[in-house]
């Protein structure tokens, strides 16, 4: 698996951490005859802050993967690119160094 599929999963794993926080505090309550903003806070504190918790360092690992990842595509595609011209640059001196002497 590479590191930009490491990276998409991760990212996706913590979104769907992120909403199961609140999903959970909803079917918790979902028998409750009427709502309000406080007793949703109160359900929330039920579920805890784990899965919270987890999405972040969900997303923090998953951007990490997808930062290394770009930044190995990068240095190849450089170290393709110099080794391409320094290849060429050395063609051209060896070729004008057998133009001299001949």
């Amino acid at each position: 698996m590479s590191r930009r599929t490491t990276g998409t999963l991760l990212l996706v794993i913590a979104a769907f951490l992120y909403s199961v926080r609140y999903l959970s505090a909803a079917i918790f309550g979902s028998g409750v005859a009427s709502w309000s903003s406080e007793l949703f806070q109160k359900m929330l504190k039920y579920v805890g802050t784990a899965p919270q918790s987890w999405s972040i360092a969900a997303l923090i690992l998953g951007l990490f993967y997808l930062v290394w990842a770009e930044y190995e595509a990068t240095s190849s595609k450089t170290k393709e690119s110099l080794k391409r011209f320094v290849s060429y640059e050395t063609v051209d001196q060896e070729a004008k160094s057998q133009n001299k002497t001949e």
